[in-house]
């Protein structure tokens, strides 16, 4: 798998191209604007110089590892040479079954078709396909370049070929590969959202604070980030996304969204991305300040 074409230019599809193009890979970023991959392409670069200022890489694997990504914007032209596509986009499930219908019109035949997704059913994208048995979940950990986990899915149909070749490929660079099956959130949302769900709700009860709710699991629990701060770096819109797929998957009211969350989000206060969530962000700064919502 020396082609690799990966969908969606934002923080995840950036890191996974990045840890590709690292591992000696011949990358393809696509996206729908060429202002989202100059500014993906922008991202990696800087990525990669706090790793040549960290002695972790030389300024000539730095600049090899550039010279392998090309951008793209017509995903025809993106994906017709490549062994392997990961798709990126955003946790919603009509836009990923569209992207795999395209991928699936345009990629060549023998390409594995992997999908990000952090809690949508491998299964369900595969039927999108004509190839549901080369179609394998492969959830990177945020942020992919410092994360070493990757969460290897398998669909219903998925072979044992396919996900030997992304077990082995995920290894190849520097990732700890898990396998894992088909089930909503499989195991790490399966695990971490209601855990952020449960601290959301005992925020929205009033047994604690913001900086209270973190400094408890981060000291008592060992935990390096809180819940609160966590679900804001991994963006409010996101939780929400996966906490209603486990709701719809598994009918269980423990898993139905606190309503705070869902107040948040359609209010735009979606964490990092925007500014403001459970804390605000300021450019430049690492300060973390509660926001006012939740000052006291």
């Amino acid at each position: 798998m020396k082609k690799i074409s990966v969908i969606g230019a934002g923080q995840m599809g950036n890191g996974i191209a990045h840890v590709f193009a690292q591992g000696g890979h011949e990358v393809t970023l696509i996206d729908i604007a060429q202002d989202r991959l100059d500014k993906a392409v922008a991202t990696i670069a800087r990525n990669l110089d706090r790793q040549v200022a960290k002695g972790a890489l030389t300024e000539e694997v730095k600049q090899a590892a550039l010279a392998r990504i090309v951008t793209s914007t017509d995903m025809a032209a993106g994906v017709k040479a490549a062994d392997l596509v990961v798709e990126a986009a955003t946790e919603n499930v009509d836009l990923k079954l569209k992207i795999f219908r395209d991928i699936d019109a345009y990629a060549p035949k023998g390409c594995i078709l992997a999908t990000n997704t952090s809690s949508i059913s491998i299964t369900r994208i595969a039927a999108a396909t004509q190839r549901p048995a080369d179609v394998i979940g492969m959830h990177f950990m945020n942020p992919v370049p410092v994360m070493k986990l990757v969460e290897v899915i398998r669909g219903y149909t998925t072979t044992d070929t396919v996900t030997t070749a992304i077990m082995d490929l995920s290894t190849a660079i520097g990732k700890v590969p898990v396998e894992v099956n088909d089930y909503a959130g499989f195991v790490s949302n399966r695990i971490l959202m209601p855990m952020i769900n449960e601290a959301i709700e005992t925020l929205f009860q009033g047994v604690g604070g913001v900086a209270e709710i973190d400094t408890v699991m981060k000291l008592g629990m060992a935990h390096p980030m809180g819940p609160l701060q966590l679900a804001d770096f991994i963006g409010l819109d996101t939780c929400l996304a996966i906490l209603r797929v486990l709701h719809e998957g598994f009918g269980n009211p423990k898993y139905a969204p606190c309503p705070l969350l869902v107040q948040m989000v359609t209010a735009g206060k979606l964490g990092v991305k925007s500014g403001e969530g459970f804390y605000q962000y300021t450019p430049g700064s690492k300060d973390l300040v509660v926001a006012p919502a939740f000052a006291k």
